[in-house]
């Protein structure tokens, strides 16, 4: 939670200067799993950015690094018999979804977290469950060991805490990673909340003007 506070103060703040001096906002880079915010214009020295990777959407089609390649994406973890956090998270994604429907340079990637559950039929049938016809949010299964090293070594999906787990250790986190069309990580989010929501919008579309 203080992570967060930080980030929005931040943002408050670089808003203020912004609009004093007429000069572009930027997010901060996250270059390590403590998500320590670095606001920088350098990027050399941003050695961070998300693995190559290949998984199967709920269609059967590979899904890889060169499918977000100069693309902005957001990436979370859920499992479709998940009763607790999963629902809302997939809720709250899509008002990001329908706010950012008409941009095709944004890509939706939840990869699942039970790929041995979760099928690409069973991931299709979810997706239309919850009524999301966006080609561009991909729902991703595969090798259990794969996604969950994606998810810690590349998203530091549970922070410092998970990044020391075992790849074995069953992954459930309720961030959502922003990430630039450089592969590099720009936010975290709670994707509980719908207040967050908003703020990553915000984020997005800064992004778009980098």
């Amino acid at each position: 939670m203080y992570r967060i506070v930080f980030l929005v103060l931040s943002s408050v703040m670089l808003l203020s200067c912004s609009k004093k001096n007429d000069v572009a906002i930027h997010l901060p880079y996250y270059n390590e799993p403590t998500f320590s915010p670095l606001f920088i214009t350098d990027t050399s020295e941003i050695t961070h950015t998300i693995a190559d990777f290949r998984f199967l959407n709920q269609d059967s089609v590979f899904i890889s690094q060169k499918d977000i390649k100069g693309k902005i994406h957001v990436a979370n973890f859920i499992f479709t018999t998940c009763g607790s956090i999963c629902p809302i998270m997939t809720t709250n994604l899509k008002i990001v979804n329908d706010s950012l429907k008409n941009h095709s340079d944004i890509v939706l990637l939840s990869y699942s977290v039970t790929p041995w559950i979760d099928s690409p039929t069973v991931l299709k049938n979810y997706k239309k469950q919850n009524k999301i016809a966006n080609p561009n949010w991909h729902f991703l299964t595969g090798a259990k060991n794969d996604i969950y090293r994606l998810a810690r070594k590349s998203y530091f999906a549970e922070e410092d805490i998970g990044f020391s787990k075992d790849s074995s250790e069953f992954l459930h986190t309720e961030h959502f990673i922003l990430v630039d069309k450089t592969k590099r990580i720009r936010g975290i989010y709670n994707g509980t909340l719908t207040l967050e929501m908003q703020q990553m919008l915000e984020d997005i579309k800064s992004l778009e003007k980098e």
